[in-house]
């Protein structure tokens, strides 16, 4: 009987020693390739064969949205446009909103199209009316990709209908990009959140009213939802890259070659639970820092500061985020000249003796030296005034 108690004590220490975490707390998929990560910070909180390339099917149309946002924040495009749909973007099979050669609608109606009901016909007019060709705006494609990072990913066409070898990514890669795309362009979320809306097509046979209906189930399964892009092709299974907020935290996940749908939302939504439940953010924004540093010699008396971005700490080992603690180092005085965007000083975060991390303040604006003249003045208007 001792025997079998010291065996019993000796697996339990064996479980400690090696980082056992009780079943509860696990998160268990049977797709070959997923990740969660949390958005803000970029951190990945599960992943399982997350470098593995394979078919994205139309989970690719996260990065012709990602195009699409920045092309209408450079002012190169905006939402009123009118685009004429080309033979070949009417040609599209697959998903679609049977738009007809010809036909005219402004972009935001084919953003609409693209990320509610995942219409490659719209995503194929959407790439030409940006590029001039869907070749073109799919080397800026892989040039975004690479620029990113997603050593992993390679563009054939913009929509993802395409059964080619050369075209494919993982799930690490679509995260970055999901990640981009909903961080600098949150506006994308306005079209995805959308379940159901109706669109009218204007053809010389006549108009016709069509109803876009959300490829992303979740919408109604999850509420925590807010994007992004599903995807199903026979190569590719079934993909999804889903969107959720909850409690301040926004996370990303991506499923890819599930064996069904059911199965695909079933697994995305178990991996967004448990990243929900693992995680605690605390963000400070720095508000109480100085507006200026005195300078010395310069041709205004203080330079100002900012901030670089607001600082975030993610915590997933359910430790007390309250007992934080920041240390602001700044130097009392600076010698001119000093640079927009220079280094002026850091704050450092600590938990008890660990440094989180730091954020470094900078120079708001540049300032000069002054020079023999500026000095000359400034004596000079001391004694008359």
């Amino acid at each position: 009987m001792r025997k079998r108690v010291l065996a019993i004590g000796l697996s339990i220490c064996l479980f400690v020693l090696s980082g056992y975490i009780p079943a509860k707390a696990q998160v268990q998929v049977t797709a070959p390739s997923v990740i969660l990560m949390e958005s803000t910070t970029g951190r990945v909180l599960y992943e399982k064969d997350a470098g593995q390339r394979r078919s994205p099917a139309s989970i690719t149309k996260i990065m012709t949205l990602l195009l699409t946002f920045e092309a209408l924040e450079q002012g190169n495009v905006s939402l009123s446009d009118e685009v004429v749909t080309s033979e070949h973007a009417s040609s599209m099979g697959g998903s679609q909103v049977f738009l007809e050669t010809g036909e005219v609608q402004t972009l935001e109606t084919l953003i609409k199209c693209i990320a509610v009901a995942s219409g490659n016909d719209a995503s194929v007019a959407v790439a030409e009316h940006i590029a001039g060709s869907e070749p073109a705006f799919v080397e800026r494609m892989n040039e975004k990709a690479l620029e990113l990072g997603m050593v992993d990913t390679h563009f054939v066409d913009c929509c993802g209908l395409t059964d080619s070898e050369d075209h494919y990514s993982c799930a690490r890669d679509v995260a970055i990009m999901s990640r981009e795309l909903t961080l600098h362009h949150p506006q994308v979320f306005d079209y995805t959140k959308i379940w159901m809306e109706g669109i009218t097509h204007v053809t010389p046979r006549g108009n016709s009213e069509f109803m876009l209906s959300s490829t992303n189930k979740l919408l109604k399964q999850y509420p925590y939802t807010t994007g992004l892009k599903t995807g199903f092709t026979s190569k590719a299974g079934y993909c999804l890259s889903a969107t959720a907020s909850k409690d301040g935290i926004d996370l990303i996940a991506v499923c890819m070659g599930a064996g069904d749908s059911k199965t695909r939302n079933a697994e995305t939504k178990a991996l967004l639970a448990y990243g929900f439940s693992k995680c605690r953010l605390y963000t400070d924004e720095n508000t109480e820092l100085p507006d200026t540093i005195p300078l010395w010699g310069g041709v205004e008396e203080a330079a100002p500061i900012r901030i670089q971005d607001t600082f975030r700490y993610l915590d997933v080992e359910g430790r007390n985020l309250a007992g934080i603690e920041k240390k602001i180092n700044l130097p009392t005085r600076v010698n001119a000249p000093v640079s927009e965007g220079e280094t002026a000083g850091e704050v450092t975060y600590y938990l008890g003796d660990e440094i989180l991390g730091t954020m470094p303040i900078l120079f708001a604006a540049a300032v000069e030296r002054a020079g023999i003249g500026h000095c000359m003045k400034k004596v000079l208007g001391f004694f008359l005034f």
